[in-house]
């Protein structure tokens, strides 16, 4: 079987001023990097905002298995789709982490015939954005540091200090440790710790911002720690928001790039719907919609987790209201949803199947409490029988939804055209959404109706200091914030041995952080980490470099 790197190394890419002639975009307006990707220019993407808005349609899944859904393979997909159908669209994708690459991911830019190229730079450096997101955070905390040990006129309590540093790689080591050891010419020492980059509040801002100026505004408000009254500090007292906002100019500006069939695609802003809010740009999806007439993007992990932050925070911030909703599915998913190993998952077994389409009839009933019209999208293997795909079929039926079979991973474009078809007459419809929860509902509440409602949690745990913290912030003026939930991305629930549809659960939360500059409260549940760990065998292990010099190993 070809590879998907061999495929997109196969590939005939299309020079850059092609691709933005699709859309519209001028040269004149294009960055390059390289030959095969290129930024676009702020003052081109200021002069937007007059024109019409397109169609909105969100790419989310069923809970994850490690026998995979394909969630950007179909976003891909889809966008090609559209492009066939005569329509013109883009893709709005999320760009890969150095941590899950070398970790146990794998690559970001789609599989087989529906990716993203150039391949193996989007998911190693790419433009860069990421290493100046780390640049930008770490200059913050050293200078939180350097304050203190020059006199602390602020008055900063280092035992409240709640800013940590980031780092681009999974390193469980880094999670917690002490720093400034060595003596009195290193600074105070203090306990701190690692996230991983894309966990980062600054990644946030980013995806979040709609300019420089809104972008060095959020960066400002951010909270960094307290005083010994219990004052909160923030970046620009710290004076580090200029500099910031200087390291990440280049990195707001969105990234342009094409699928193997030449469909733009924008590639921009952090993933891990688990411990961020898993989207990408707000810049970039609006640049979008104002360019092409149908843009399809997607959110991290299970609906439960990127498509409740993308309507929640991201279309609440930004005004958003999107058209659709693919819930993509894999009979092999299901079926280890619905009790099947991973070794057993080649013969056929259609109750697995039923039993596991629990999971993919939660997810549809979430989606639509948003408003949102639903399709699903069957992202089919192989191996997969008539029969296992009829179980699917009935199952979204019984929801009152269509399932499109779709073979975009062996066939492309050609392989969503019947998807894409019923997106257009699904995005016709006014649309009806709205957020889950409303502004003004206490911060407690609002985690309460995530885990109720979403979740099908029947209760939240938080201990008093917990409470006390929500309704210090509340005191403080972030009560209207929304909530970013931090949890295992394989369960509804905090247990992620806890598969398919539980319900009855008690939600349990470990910690609370204020992203006051991104505008959400994390709620950290279970033994979700914001540092991951790498498994036994790591990726690594098999990435290298070929006698010719070419990589080997990076999916």
């Amino acid at each position: 079987m070809t590879s998907d790197l061999e495929i997109a190394r196969a590939a005939t890419l299309r020079p850059m001023p092609e691709i933005a002639a699709k859309l519209d975009i001028p040269e004149d307006a294009l960055i390059p990097y390289g030959r095969d990707k290129a930024k676009l220019e702020a003052e081109f993407i200021a002069g937007l905002d007059e024109r019409e808005t397109g169609k909105l349609i969100l790419v989310t899944a069923i809970s994850p298995t490690p026998a995979g859904e394909g969630k950007t393979t179909t976003t891909v997909g889809l966008g090609d789709g559209l492009s066939r159908i005569g329509k013109r669209a883009a893709i709005c994708l999320r760009e890969a982490s150095l941590g899950p690459n070398f970790g146990m991911k794998g690559g970001a830019a789609g599989g087989g015939y529906a990716q993203v190229v150039p391949m193996e730079s989007m998911n190693l450096h790419f433009t860069g954005d990421f290493h100046a997101v780390g640049a930008a955070h770490n200059l913050l905390s050293a200078m939180i540091d350097n304050h203190i040990h020059w006199g602390n006129a602020l008055e900063i309590d280092a035992r409240r200090i709640t800013w940590r540093r980031v780092l681009d790689m999974n390193d469980r080591a880094l999670r917690d440790i002490v720093v400034s050891l060595g003596g009195v010419s290193n600074g105070f020492p203090r306990q701190t710790g690692f996230d991983i980059t894309v966990a980062s509040e600054v990644m946030a801002c980013l995806c979040l911002s709609r300019d420089l100026t809104d972008l060095q505004e959020r960066l400002g408000r951010i909270v960094v720690g307290y005083r010994r009254d219990r004052s909160p500090v923030t970046c620009a007292e710290i004076g580090a928001d200029g500099a910031m906002v200087v390291l990440l100019k280049d990195a707001l500006q969105p990234n342009l790039v094409q699928t193997l069939e030449g469909t733009p695609a924008f590639v921009h802003g952090g993933p891990f719907a688990n411990i961020a809010h898993g989207c990408n740009s707000v810049i970039a999806t609006q640049s979008a919609l104002k360019l092409a007439d149908y843009v399809v993007t997607e959110a991290g992990f299970g609906a439960d987790l990127g498509a409740e932050k993308f309507f929640d925070i991201k279309c609440r911030k930004a005004g958003l209201s999107p058209n659709a909703a693919v819930v993509v599915a894999t009979v092999r998913a299901l079926k280890m949803n619905g009790g099947v190993a991973k070794a057993d998952l080649g013969a056929e077994n259609v109750a697995a199947v039923e039993a596991g389409c629990a999971n993919l009839a939660r997810h549809i009933a979430n989606m639509k409490k948003f408003g949102v019209p639903v399709v699903v999208a069957i992202n089919r293997f192989t191996a997969d029988t008539e029969d296992e795909i009829a179980a699917v079929r009935d199952a979204a039926e019984a929801q009152g939804v269509e399932a499109v079979l779709c073979t975009h991973w062996a066939e492309g474009g050609a392989g969503t055209e019947a998807l894409a078809e019923k997106i257009v007459a699904l995005t016709e419809r006014p649309s009806q959404f709205a957020p889950l929860y409303p502004d003004d509902m206490t911060l407690f509440e609002k985690i309460e109706t995530i885990a109720t409602r979403i979740y099908h949690a029947s209760d939240v745990y938080a201990d008093q200091k917990i409470l006390n913290q929500l309704r210090d912030w509340e005191a403080a003026g972030y009560g209207n914030l929304p909530i970013c939930v931090a949890k295992t991305q394989y369960s509804f629930s905090a247990d992620p041995t806890l598969r398919g549809a539980p319900s009855g659960h008690t939600l349990p939360i470990r910690e609370v952080r204020l992203s006051a500059g991104a505008g959400f409260v994390v709620v950290i549940c279970g033994e979700i980490m914001t540092m991951p760990g790498l498994p036994r065998h790591p990726a690594a292990e098999t990435i290298g470099l070929d006698a010719e010099g070419r990589i080997t190993g990076l999916f």
